[in-house]
């Protein structure tokens, strides 16, 4: 059988920061290069997370939009405000570590 009949599964909590390491300088190495590599991977997951929610919640607005026709106005306001507040976060809601200059990257 299919689970296209079930609820879909929410994730009710929230994600801590995850550990990471900077470079030491602009160009220079990292202080532990094992640990600025998995940081790396680490925040290529979060951003396609990130992407990969979006793309759920479109789906979702979509679905809504086709199955109540002209009454979308009424009938859709629940999963038009979830994708609106999840695309309206900086970055889409990725989560981002604790950097030492949040300044520094902010915006990638």
């Amino acid at each position: 059988m299919t689970s296209m009949y079930d609820e879909p599964k929410i994730m009710d909590g929230s994600l801590k920061a995850y550990p990471h390491e900077e470079r030491g300088q602009e160009r220079g190495r990292a202080k532990d290069p094992i640990k600025f590599l998995q940081a790396t991977e680490q925040r290529a997951r979060e951003r396609q997370v990130a992407y990969e929610t979006v793309r759920l919640l479109r789906r979702d607005v979509i679905e809504c939009y086709r199955r109540e026709g002209v009454n979308h106005y009424d009938n859709c306001k629940e999963p038009v405000q979830k994708y609106y507040n999840v695309v309206a976060k900086k970055d889409l809601g990725q989560l981002h570590p604790n950097w030492s200059n949040p300044e520094k990257h902010d915006g990638w």
